[in-house]
Formats: structure tokens, sequence, C-alpha cells
């Protein structure tokens, strides 16, 4: 998965069908763990998945709940086991405007606005890009997406959105997004993303002032262990994960900075960026809505208030993306000025004391520096 925002987890589950698994064990089956058993039989379903239901007492040996994943079947067991389905995805092509940076018979390269979601799923089953690039395509029907796992990169590669989503952002982050057309296209795209040939490159507002210049931030991303519904570095287990930063801008209690990708793990940059100290001013998941920086005073926190209500969203866009053409056999590379919740942003900030730019009249409002 890129980055993609998670869902409340009783919403995600509130739709689930409940499928029902039966086993009757005729003579020659061998002893083993009732887990493991059940795991090779259901189709898409994990060690875990099966575990947890079992301890929930959605499993029956005989008629009985009472028991334990270790359980050694034997012939002569009757096994009944009930797992929660996520429900079907229609996809409905929607006519909803697109702000489109280059398009041929091949490929779409699009600016995405933030608030929109990429993918369908559990509470964004409409008004999504699928839904836009369909009707884009000259889709009219719907097509139905049938699921054996709720996990959400599932959605993202089944055959019925294709050729389409190539790579993803989060809801909330804006920028440039490329978008196959074919489904050769689109292999050949996704494996440049999977080989990190493309370039990716994003603009971000962090808490706090940068000490150097630039730098390079390391470590695991996974699922947090103290809270499934988020990422966080980690010391054992996760994926790697590695992001440079150069500063472009100072201000009094934040900085302006440029991230090169080099992975595309799950909100990266914003994990990467909370992990050193520097959360993304805005980010409602890791703790850029809270004051990280400056002076202790109401004033401050007024000041704060005030541009945090500029930003509802996390301060981070996607501005470029290259990429070689697989149809032209050329390179291509795209570029996204920043939106308009942004350069509101920094405008505000360039007039505060202690900002790189509150003496530096000839400087553009809105404008970025580049490194």
């Amino acid at each position: 998965m890129s980055d993609a925002d998670f869902s409340d987890e009783d919403e995600r589950r509130a739709d689930y069908i409940p499928v029902e698994y039966e086993y009757h064990l005729t003579d020659g089956y061998q002893a083993e763990r009732l887990d493991v058993y059940l795991t090779y039989r259901i189709r898409n379903a994990t060690r875990t998945k099966v575990q947890r239901a079992i301890g929930e007492g959605f499993v029956s040996v005989n008629g009985s709940t009472k028991i334990k994943a270790s359980y050694k079947i034997r012939p002569g067991d009757h096994i009944v086991c009930r797992l929660m389905k996520p429900p079907p995805i229609e996809l409905i092509p929607e006519d909803i405007p697109l702000q489109i940076l280059y398009e041929d018979d091949d490929v779409l390269v699009i600016d995405k606005e933030a608030g929109m979601v990429v993918h369908p799923g559990f509470g964004n089953r409409n008004g999504t890009l699928v839904n836009a690039v369909l009707y884009h395509m000259g889709v009219r029907e719907t097509r139905v997406l049938e699921r054996e796992d709720d996990d959400a990169s599932m959605i993202y590669s089944d055959a019925a959105i294709r050729p389409g989503i190539v790579h993803r952002l989060d809801r909330e982050t804006s920028g440039v997004m490329v978008i196959s057309k074919k489904e050769h296209i689109h292999a050949r795209l996704a494996e440049q993303f999977a080989r990190r040939t493309t370039r990716r490159e994003y603009i971000a507002l962090a808490w706090g002032v940068f000490s150097e210049d630039e730098g390079t931030i390391e470590g695991n991303i996974g699922r947090s262990t103290r809270d499934r519904k988020i990422m966080a570095v980690l010391k054992r287990d996760g994926k790697a994960a590695r992001t440079d930063y150069a500063v472009l801008e100072r201000f009094e209690f934040a900085t302006l900075i440029r991230c090169k990708l080099h992975t595309g793990r799950t909100h990266q940059i914003r994990v990467h960026c909370a992990h050193i100290g520097h959360p993304l001013f805005g980010d409602p998941t890791y703790g850029g809505r809270e004051v990280h920086a400056g002076p202790r005073t109401r004033r401050h926190r007024q000041t704060v208030k005030n541009l945090l209500e500029l930003m509802p969203r996390q301060a981070l866009h996607a501005r470029t993306l290259g990429f070689m053409h697989p149809g032209k056999n050329a390179q291509m590379d795209f570029e996204s000025p920043l939106p308009a919740d942004m350069n509101a942003l920094l405008e505000r900030l360039r007039a505060l004391p202690g900002s790189d730019s509150a003496d530096a009249p000839g400087q553009a409002a809105g404008s970025v520096r580049e490194w």
C-alpha cells in the first residue's frame, strides 16, 4: 500500500456478511492443528483471522466452541467456522470533474484535489477517483467488485478497476497522479513504481524548526502495535522506508520541506516526520493539530488555531511525478502548483516574525523556494 487513510473499525465492519464454512472429516485425515486446517481450506483466510475467529467462539468442533487453535483435528470431527466477509462494492461511473494535466491514448495524469478518496471502500462508496476515472474512460455500466478480504490493497489491485489506478495518495493529500488506460500500460507503470524508478517529490509543512538543511529519515513502517488503524515506525517487522528531505523555508515555529520518496509506504512522509518529532502541520492522525513548537502563550495558541482553520488537513502536496512513458518510451515529468489552502497558510506564516521571508519583500506570496 502507498499512502491511504483508514476508516473507523466499527464502520468498516458494520455491513459485514456472515459466511459459514462446514467440514466433516472422514477417515484418512492426519492430525493437524485446527487453525492450520482452516487456513488452508478457506480462500484468502489468514492464520491470524482464523485464530481470532476461534478465540471469539465463531468456530465449533462437534458442537463445542470451547476449543483452542492448537486443537488436533481427527477423523469424525464436524467443524463449523463462521467468518465475516466484507460486502461487494458497486463501482458506479460518476461524472466528476478531473483536473487533467496530460492525456493521451495510454495515460491520464491528473492533479488530485484534497478530499478526494482514490478508491471505493467502507464509508467511501461513491465520489472517489475510481468512480470519476471509469466515467472519463467511457464506462457507463455499474461494475460489482466481489471481495473475500477487507484489505484495501485487494480493492486497489482488483481487475474490476483496471486499467486505471497505478498508485495512490491519501484522501487529504493533493497533487499529481498517473492513471493508465490500458492493461499492459498499467503493468509497466506499476513495475516502475515497484522498482522505484519513478521520481516523486512532495512539499510539506512540518511542525518545529529543522536544524539541518537536509537529511534522510529511515525506519521500517508497519501498523502501530498500539493502534492498528494507524502506521508507525517499528523496531521489528514492518517494511523498509526511506525519505529524503531538504529545507525550503523556515518560519517561527514550522518548516517548509521538500521530500523525496525512495519507497512508497502507507502514510510514509507523515509517519517519518512524526517519528523525528516534526509531525505535518494540520495532520489529524499523527498529532499535527496540536501545538508542538513556539512560545507557550495564549496569543501563540490563538495564532495556531487561526492557521489550523486555514489548513483542516495535513499540509502535504505531491508536487512532482516523473516516469518513463511505456507507450512513447520517453521520460515524462509533471508538476502541480501548490493548492490555495497551502499558499494561504504559507502567506500567513511569512508575515510572522522569525520566518525566512519576514524581511524578504521581494519574494512573491505563495512561491516555494527551490533547493
